[in-house]
């Protein structure tokens, strides 16, 4: 019996673990109790009446929660693993109060203290097996902080990618080009490049979907809200004279073919054309699609 309560926690572990990894390395990045932690988050931001500004604060709650719900998770399946055993299994220093704590405090206790590598050593390890498994708790805590600080620089800077490509944007409808502009070879390398923005984006909404959780600030810098002025590009470099020209549009229109079939994919899940998909992004965060 004792056995079969250290695997239940020991599979508890594994799931965290498993979770982390797909939510960090995966090269899809589908993490499970993690996006569903962000989802629910999300929509319950939907429901209050505060849109905007509780909204601003669901992408860096989520990340925190998650980092929280991993770190217990681990915390409570290891010391699941140390319960069944405590204390005969470990040794207890002289003059320690440990001993005469209930066994499943002590044991939350020395998870606590294995995970974040204090290493206090009232409580140690005494049988062989044991010996061997603790320190490994340590190295996944070590990596658990260490995933965590990757995390967080490798999100920031796709949100910076997706808020440069909409205030580019926003001063393109803003400067409101002419036929005889776009119809340019200007207008060819200027379409080409927000293509290859465009593609960026719509990597970091495969790499890192926590992303999309989080706000842009005002219209100017939503990409929710611009998108549809980048749609409008697409279709007048598709008409223009000049055959580059016509290549840039196009390419620029499957880039954000792709970019509407990860969005409904991934968070929307209308199955209608991209303009359709660009209307439900922009409603779902709140905001009005720039007019063409």
């Amino acid at each position: 019996m004792k056995w079969l309560v250290s695997l239940v926690g020991a599979g508890l572990v594994m799931i965290t673990l498993r979770d982390l990894f797909h939510t960090l390395w995966h090269p899809t990045r589908h993490g499970g109790l993690s996006r569903l932690v962000m989802t629910a988050l999300w929509r319950l931001a939907r429901r209050l009446r505060a849109r905007r500004r509780v909204v601003g604060l669901v992408g860096p709650l989520a990340m925190v929660t998650v980092v929280g719900m991993w770190a217990a998770t681990v915390v409570i399946g290891w010391a699941i693993v140390y319960w069944p055993h405590m204390p005969g299994a470990f040794t207890v220093s002289a003059g320690s109060e440990a001993a005469r704590e209930p066994a499943l405090l002590d044991s939350v206790y020395l998870s606590l203290v294995t995970v974040t590598t204090l290493g206090l050593g009232d409580i140690a390890p005494g049988e062989g097996w044991l010996r061997l498994i603790a320190p490994l708790e340590a190295l996944i805590g070590f990596a658990l902080l260490t995933a965590t600080v990757s995390w967080v620089l490798e999100v920031y800077p796709a949100l910076s990618r997706r808020r440069v490509l909409a205030i580019r944007l926003a001063l393109l409808r803003d400067s409101d080009p002419t036929t005889g502009q776009l119809d340019s070879t200007a207008g060819a390398v200027l379409l080409d490049s927000l293509a290859t923005e465009v593609a960026r984006v719509r990597i970091d909404f495969t790499q890192y979907a926590e992303a999309y959780y989080f706000h842009d600030g005002d219209d100017h810098a939503s990409l929710a809200a611009m998108v549809s002025y980048a749609s409008a590009l697409a279709e007048r470099g598709q008409a223009a004279r000049l055959p580059e020209v016509r290549l840039a549009g196009d390419l620029l229109a499957g880039a954000l073919e792709d970019l509407a079939t990860i969005l409904d994919q991934r968070f929307l899940h209308t199955g209608g054309p991209p303009a359709e998909v660009f209307a439900a992004y922009a409603a779902d965060h709140g905001r009005d699609r720039a007019q063409p």
